[in-house]
């Protein structure tokens, strides 16, 4: 106990599972915790004492499955092992910790999603950031100015680290609030050390080959991760590069865009049925499902490379052959990317090698259809896929087809790899020959027919004689044992061929474990190009995926263009589109440009359909950057740097913010940063406080964006009375989504319609919905009564107010910015015109 509380005190955070024999126990509070999460028996050592000592345990050959019980459980785990042979050990056995796993160590349970730990650092107006897979090697780092909630979003960590002084900011806090956050000395994080870190474990004399030159804020990041991770995997640790993203080359997503459009987790519980990465869900490995997800978060915003996947999935969808053989292959191909870490850090089992020479067969015939497609991005990646056919060859001579779990218990090198082997198993496994043979050999001796002999693990090889024969015993037989018919002897023969046996199983375990040992540095020598390979595997397959789901579901492949438009037909929602729910899905046109129609002002009652269309044309301008075929009849989109939403309401009460205040926190962010390249969409803007402010805050919003950003966009409201913007603005266009009337009831027609909607028919939802019929009757008595009102004199007296009217100061700033060198006569008296026409004090 004085040993375990040694090492306890080191891991005061973790769950110690302390090897006792053929068991990991646990003790103290650790045995409480573990018992209540486990669901094991909780007992006591020192049962006699006044208190006792709580402790539990499990088996260690079944340990996996309950140290990811504590890791899901929010936990951290210390494995501490016998590192000394306990048959030669003076005392008690020495015992270490040898791993600490944490969430952002311990591989997750599903396949295809990576378990990413982040680390971050401040520095002036930015954050460093380093992000490690350590199941898959990945190891990347890079700086940003943008929100932190938004950069941790992307890759939804399953742990935090950063300096102990942050742990305390509130600031922060509230940021990490929800993720397991783990704090390191602030001394990890200072530059010159996280560069001696860093260095260090590379092996390299400079950073600069990996493109960290200046980013001094993200080498901190990624030094003091290195540091925690070196400390916690007690060398089980290799990463092969470190890589330096550039923000420029993918789209960045935002929190509330991920969440609005429901990419890889659904609003409803946080799954990841019905969202995007499950409509295109068609991987065959866990390599491919990881980039899938990678590339939902992270779309392209170069156009060559966006054009270089769409046609590579192109051909995908005409060669069917091409497909079925892809798809044949793939199937057979496991974790290549884990498997060759767990090789590069020693971690491996004879299973893992079996897994890894399996996944290796096809690949011939993978290189071989990617090669022969004829498209430029799969015959790269067929280029890039080497064959490893002395690493296949070595496996399969070395290793048997179905190895045991634990490479301790003997079994797993194949007959014929190793000569001594083969003779120490012929010796172990030959016993059986032995004893037949012997006992024949010993009744013709003595003459006594009824002689045996045998073995037990108690005492070992014995020749049994029954009572009635002992006369007959030779007198060279030694007595071993009474029974209660007869008498168990010994000779020096059977004696002599019992160490021999004994020692030739130990020895065969200790002989199979070395040469395990020795095929395994020996297959770490390609494990650099067996992660080369798992990238160029993940990457066919996440193209083949896509081209199933094009090939099933009647996707088209967009054209791509610098221009700032949008023009769909029959576009449909991805996801929608797939869900029963009991009526067809209506195909809708969309157009948008960056010129008479920039900013579509959206109609219609709730339920009518509004934010599945807004969110449809999102999500095709998304799949298309992605690389995706869409769904549609035909599509040219031109490319966006970013893709911003403000749909629905989120509140956060809990950090002080109310549901009005988180929108406008949403929207400020929006017109802040959106540019004229981006996509923008804007659903109720303005609903979180009173009539006149809303409207007049949704007003000035979509004149901003129309005549300052001009990005594209889809602004959904309930306010009829924006649909005058139409009138007063250029590229503004009001459309609506139709409905029907049959008496009191509305029928949605799912269709968009060019112009405003007449009225919001929001009576009639309210009885959908399900309100007492005399609220509804009494609601329709008000409404009565205020449609008697002069027409439009709410509207009018928001006029009176300047509510709506471009306020002069910005008419004048719009005079006076313009570039009367760069604009003809003409142009110069149509923007005038324009602006007299916007002015308040027009007649």
């Amino acid at each position: 106990m004085k040993q375990y509380q040694s090492i306890k005190e080191k891991h005061p955070d973790a769950v110690v599972l302390f090897r006792m024999g053929d068991f990991y126990e646990m003790f103290g509070e650790d045995a409480r915790v573990a018992s209540r999460v486990l669901q094991i028996a909780l007992t006591t050592r020192e049962k006699n004492k006044d208190d006792p000592m709580p402790m539990c345990g499990i088996p260690y050959f079944a340990s996996e499955n309950y140290i990811a019980k504590l890791i899901r459980a929010g936990h951290k785990v210390a494995v501490c092992e016998q590192v000394e042979d306990p048959r030669s050990a003076r005392g008690i056995v020495r015992r270490e910790v040898v791993r600490v796993i944490s969430p952002g160590t311990h591989t997750p349970e599903h396949p295809k999603e990576n378990a990413y730990i982040v680390s971050l650092v401040p520095e002036g107006d930015r954050h460093g950031l380093a992000v490690a897979d350590v199941s898959t090697g990945e190891f990347f780092v890079y700086e940003s100015t943008r929100p932190l909630e938004d950069e941790l979003s992307r890759y939804e960590p399953a742990e935090v680290v950063l300096p102990e002084s942050l742990g305390e900011d509130m600031h922060y806090s509230e940021i990490l609030d929800g993720l397991y956050v783990t704090t390191v000395e602030d001394h990890a994080f200072d530059y010159p050390r996280a560069m001696r870190t860093l260095l260090g474990h590379f092996k390299v004399a400079s950073l600069e080959g990996f493109g960290c030159e200046g980013l001094t804020a993200a080498v901190r990041a990624a030094g003091g991760l290195m540091s925690y991770l070196e400390e916690t995997q007690k060398g089980a640790l290799h990463f092969g590069t470190l890589s330096t993203l550039t923000p420029s080359g993918t789209m960045f997503l935002d929190t509330p865009t991920q969440r609005n459009l429901e990419l890889v987790r659904n609003l409803k519980d946080g799954s990841t049925e019905a969202t995007l990465l499950s409509t295109l869900e068609q991987t065959l490995t866990p390599m491919g499902g990881r980039f899938l997800r990678a590339a939902i978060l992270r779309p392209l915003v170069e156009t060559e490379e966006i054009h270089e996947r769409h046609r590579a999935v192109a051909v995908l969808v005409e060669d069917y052959d091409i497909l079925e053989r892809l798809r044949r292959r793939l199937r057979n191909v496991q974790d290549v990317e884990r498997l060759a870490q767990r090789i590069s850090t020693g971690s491996a089992t004879a299973r893992d090698l079996a897994a890894l020479g399996n996944s290796l067969a096809p690949l011939p015939e993978i290189r071989e259809s990617l090669l022969g497609s004829g498209d430029p991005l799969l015959c790269s990646l067929g280029e890039g896929l080497p064959l490893f056919e002395e690493l296949t060859d070595l496996i399969g001579r070395a290793i048997v087809e179905h190895p045991p779990a634990s490479v301790r218990d003997g079994g797993i090198i194949r007959a014929g790899f190793s000569a001594e082997i083969d003779e120490l198993r012929n010796i172990s496994t030959g016993t059986r020959d032995f004893i037949a043979a012997l006992e024949a050999e010993e009744r013709v001796k003595t003459g006594i027919t009824t002689l045996k002999v045998g073995f037990n693990r108690i005492h070992g090889y014995y020749i049994e004689v029954t009572k009635s024969n002992l006369d007959l015993v030779p007198y060279h037989y030694v007595r071993k044992q009474t029974l209660v018919g007869g008498e168990r002897f010994i000779t020096p023969e059977l004696k002599d061929y019992e160490s021999k046996v004994l020692g030739a199983e130990e020895r065969l375990k200790v002989l199979e474990l070395d040469v395990f040992t020795g095929l395994l540095a020996q297959a770490a020598r390609w494990s650099p190009a067996l992660s080369e390979a798992a990238r160029a595997l993940a990457v066919a397959d996440f193209l083949v995926s896509l081209a199933v789901v094009a090939k099933r579901h009647d996707y088209v492949m967009p054209r791509m263009t610098e221009e700032p438009v949008i023009r769909i037909s029959n576009g449909r929602h991805a996801v929608i589109e797939r869900l029963s729910l009991g009526e067809k899905f209506i195909p809708n046109d969309a157009h948008l440009d960056g010129g008479d129609e920039r900013l579509l002002v959206i109609t219609g009652p709730n339920m009518a359909g509004k934010s599945t269309y807004m969110r449809q044309v999102a999500l095709i301008v998304l799949m298309a950057q992605m690389g995706s075929f869409v769904p549609a009849e035909e599509a040219v989109l031109g490319v966006a740097d970013r893709i911003f939403t403000r749909i629905g309401a989120s509140d956060f009460l809990s950090r002080g913010q109310s549901t009005f205040m988180v929108e406008m926190v949403e929207t400020a962010n929006i017109l802040n940063n959106a540019t004229q390249r981006s996509l923008i969409l804007l659903d109720e803007v303005g609903r979180g406080t009173s009539t006149f402010d809303g409207i007049s805050i949704a007003w000035a919003a979509a004149e901003h964006i129309s005549q300052r950003v001009r990005a594209r966009t889809l602004f959904a409201t309930h306010y009829n009375e924006l649909t005058d913007l139409a009138h007063l603005l250029e590229g503004v266009r009001n459309y609506n989504i139709a409905v029907k009337e049959w008496g009191d009831e509305i029928i949605f027609l799912r269709r968009i319609e060019a112009g405003p909607a007449d009225k919001s028919y929001g009576i009639q939802v309210a009885r959908l919905a399900g309100l007492p019929p005399e609220v509804v009757a009494r609601a329709g008595e008000v409404l009565s009564l205020l449609e008697k009102q002069p027409k439009g004199e709410a509207a009018r007296r928001a006029r009176q107010m300047d509510l709506f009217a471009p306020r002069e100061d910005l008419l004048l700033d719009e005079l006076l910015g313009m570039d009367l060198e760069a604009l003809s006569p003409e142009e110069v008296v149509a923007r005038i015109r324009d602006i007299k026409v916007r002015s308040p004090r027009r007649s």
